[in-house]
């Protein structure tokens, strides 16, 4: 059986086969799902509130989205091209299991958001002892920002992107004469990838960073290629958001700035490295 180099808490190697690392990854994998399922109680136990004022939160005209987004077009001079209406949709649920399906999924969701930074630095212990000092080093409050960009990806992907493509298709219809009946289980399909593609979306700066830190990508390639990365996060916006100009651009804006926050990051890495070659030569 082949061996596997992990090295220890202390600092030193130990040789590790396949099936023991399987071991130690399924001890992980166990933890993070207690700790979704923890989360997941957690959920179940405010159901109430989570259903009715944060899932359908963006159906209804008081939706803080709407105010703030109204306000900032009128100080814009945009008029009203950025607010947003109730959305005048019914809901339904046409199978007999539908609600309960619907409820089982939402509390699982939200108890892997809730965990998320649980579940993330399980997935850190697994993959740390593989690292080198110098790795460790650069990596220094990795749970950190990975958790706060994640969250900041969810509020995002809630407040601005879910709320911009429920409207639109709320809105969008073939014809009068055709009623919007969705189902319940169609609108909680429809937002729940948004918000948590939202927060991945937002690990862009890491991922730099750490690409720049392996020496993939540098600060000069970054800039040059900051026109096809923008023609990228257009498209990617055009597939998360409703089909027209100005939601697309309300998304890609803070995909630009977390891009060019990774470009920042790979000059202070550039730096960093710079600086230990001055030191040892």
């Amino acid at each position: 059986m082949k061996l596997f180099k992990r090295r220890g808490e202390d600092g030193s190697g130990a040789e590790m086969s396949f099936i023991e690392h399987l071991d130690v990854l399924r001890g992980h994998l166990f933890k993070s799902a207690v700790a979704v399922a923890i989360g997941a109680v957690i959920v179940a136990i405010y159901n109430n509130f989570i259903f009715k004022k944060i899932l359908m939160g963006p159906t209804k005209a008081d939706f803080p989205t709407y105010s703030v987004l109204c306000r900032l077009s009128e100080h814009l001079g945009l008029g009203n091209k950025l607010c947003m209406t109730q959305i005048n949709v019914k809901m339904q649920s046409n199978t007999v299991a539908g609600q309960f399906g619907v409820y089982f999924n939402i509390i699982l969701i939200g108890g892997f958001i809730l965990a998320f930074p649980y579940v993330f630095w399980q997935f850190w212990k697994f993959t740390k002892p593989a690292l080198t000092s110098k790795e460790l080093r650069s990596t220094r409050g990795v749970i950190f920002w990975v958790s706060l960009l994640f969250f900041l990806g969810v509020f995002f992907g809630y407040f601005v992107i879910a709320p911009y493509t429920i409207n639109f298709f709320s809105k969008f219809s073939l014809d009068d004469s055709i009623e919007n009946l969705w189902t319940i289980a169609s609108y909680f399909n429809t937002i729940t990838p948004l918000i948590l593609g939202a927060g991945l979306a937002f690990q862009l700066p890491l991922v730099i960073y750490f690409l720049a830190r392996a020496g993939v990508v540098s600060a000069a390639w970054l800039r040059r290629a900051r026109k096809y990365a923008i023609i990228s996060m257009l498209v990617l916006a055009g597939i998360i958001t409703p089909p027209d100009m100005l939601s697309q651009i309300v998304c890609t804006i803070p995909l630009m700035l977390l891009y060019e926050i990774g470009v920042l990051l790979c000059v202070r890495v550039e730096k960093q490295e710079k600086k230990k070659e001055a030191e040892w030569s």
